[in-house]
């Protein structure tokens, strides 16, 4: 198993093992791997490369080190969406053959904030439904979702029926939602929503800020996703442009 020196810096090979033992079963999901001692001379490297190669494991979301505790196997996304792609969270959990949920918590209209007019560009906006809700996908947890509508575009008395807010916009209020401008950021611990989706207290959430539009660009709704992130992974396409 120790690593054979060859041109590639050291740590990038003690990546490459990793995975391979991870894929080939050596290490399975939620296992704790050997001590940095252990592993280090497992591998043949010293504890530095290795370090090098866990913390670079770690953000690409393979392994988690939990201080004091060890370094554990991430298991893997069960759901995996490209981010230029605009689906509902239903459609998402339905195309990966699993039955998608949803525990309402609240809704209710509120009074807009400055925030709130800023997002959805109307000085007008009088009264905002806001909803929170945890999606699950065969009943287990995997998304904590805060939504902001501004008032008339759903029915809030029966809205907790449904499960897509695309669609029950679409059907009440005839506005179809064409595209949206996402923001992604890493989170840390919130015990409300971290004791909601059920994670480890260690385990970072991917957040989605998204503003909806219509294709009249029209702002529809707002919404803040916190995924599972050992649940969810998204992927960019990115293309070479060409200069003139």
């Amino acid at each position: 198993m120790a690593i054979k020196n060859n041109s590639r810096h050291l740590y990038l090979q003690v990546i490459d093992q990793i995975k391979r033992d991870i894929e080939n079963g050596t290490y399975k999901e939620r296992e704790k791997l050997p001590s940095e001692f252990q592993l280090s001379k497992l591998l043949g490297v010293s504890r530095a490369t290795l370090r090098e190669a866990l913390r670079i494991l770690e953000e690409d979301n393979i392994i988690i080190r939990r201080h004091g505790v060890g370094t554990f196997v991430n298991p893997k996304p069960i759901f995996s969406s490209g981010i230029e792609e605009l689906n509902s969270i239903t459609y998402m959990i339905e195309q990966s053959g699993k039955v998608a949920g949803t525990r309402y918590l609240s809704s209710a209209y509120q009074e807009p904030t400055e925030e709130d007019r800023k997002k959805f560009s109307s000085t007008k906006l009088d009264r905002i439904a806001k909803i929170e809700r945890v999606r699950t996908a065969d009943n287990q947890p995997v998304v904590f979702c805060i939504d902001k509508v501004p008032k008339g575009l759903i029915p809030i008395d029966t809205v907790h029926k449904e499960d897509s807010l695309f669609g029950v916009m679409e059907e009440y209020a005839n506005k179809q939602i064409a595209y949206a401008v996402t923001y992604i950021e890493p989170i840390g611990y919130h015990d409300r929503i971290y004791d909601y989706l059920d994670c480890d207290p260690e385990q970072p959430l991917l957040l989605l800020k998204q503003m909806h539009y219509t294709a009249d660009d029209e702002a529809v709704l707002y919404s803040a996703n916190y995924f599972r992130p050992d649940i969810f992974s998204f992927h960019v396409l990115r293309k070479r442009m060409e200069k003139l």
